[in-house]
Parts: structure tokens; C-alpha cells; sequence
């Protein structure tokens, strides 16, 4: 999380957005858009979280048939 927020574009790059991460990088470069950056980063990194939760559940019914 801390990753994220000091070096937001980075973050995103190192977790497989790579478009995204290039943009952000280059918003995060500018004085202005350094938070807008690093809680773009930090709302994508919580979004990576509930997805790899989401499919842990989802391949855990389905395990159990109930899919």
C-alpha cells in the first residue's frame, strides 16, 4: 500500500497494468497530480484485493459444486 502511494505508476506496472501504470506514472509527475495518482493506485490495488477474493470464492463453490 505504501508502494502505492509513493510511487503510484510503478505499483500499477509491478501488479500487470501496464497502460494504466504509464499513465499514472505520467499524471504522477506533475506536482498537481501526484494525489490524484497515488489514489488512483491505491483504489486499483484495493480493486486487485476484491478480485482475487472474488475468484478464491468463486473457485471455492465451484469446488463444492454449488455453481
Amino acid at each position: 500500500m505504501l508502494f502505492a502511494i509513493l510511487l503510484p505508476g510503478i505499483s500499477m506496472i509491478f501488479r500487470g497494468h501496464i497502460f494504466t501504470g504509464i499513465l499514472c506514472g505520467i499524471l504522477h509527475l506533475t506536482l498537481i497530480g501526484w494525489i490524484p495518482a497515488a489514489i488512483w493506485a491505491v483504489a486499483s490495488y484495493q480493486r486487485d484485493l476484491a478480485d482475487e477474493r472474488h475468484r478464491e470464492t468463486m473457485d471455492l463453490l465451484a469446488r463444492q459444486g454449488r455453481r
